[in-house]
């Protein structure tokens, strides 16, 4: 079982350390205390709270597709030479770089400030853990 302290679990959900401590203190969010004596939330219970709190942008497209792995964002820079371009997008917390052709780029209209939709569909997933001691 893996223990999470309250500052891990903030940066994890994207939030400040006092609004775990509101949802601890609330009973919103479970914890336990550790031999310290400090509160402690389970691993298992902060992703599947984490999942409750995911909220990713809306995707208006009405287009049926096999990726799961869809981010909603806007464009925060594009770097073009006359075949390629790398366009980055910021998803909510993610940055998201594609490479493609100028063309596409040019084709789709893509520009710091534009709505786009990251769509990641890959056989090769790397998931790396923190190192232990």
């Amino acid at each position: 079982m893996t223990w999470i302290r309250i500052r891990e679990a903030a940066a994890f959900l994207g939030v400040s350390d006092d609004t775990v401590r509101r949802w601890l203190d609330s009973g919103v969010l479970a914890h336990e205390l550790d031999k310290s004596n400090r509160k402690v939330i389970d691993g298992r219970v902060l992703a599947e709270f984490a999942e409750t709190q995911a909220s990713p942008a809306p995707d208006r497209s009405a287009v049926g597709r096999s990726a799961r792995n869809r981010f909603v964002g806007l464009v925060t820079r594009v770097k073009s030479d006359p075949v390629m371009s790398q366009v980055e997008l910021v998803c909510g917390p993610f940055r998201v770089v594609s490479l493609m052709s100028t063309e596409a780029v040019q084709e789709l209209g893509l520009e710091p400030g534009s709505v786009a939709v990251a769509v990641i569909k890959a056989t090769n997933v790397i998931v790396e853990t923190p190192g232990r001691s």
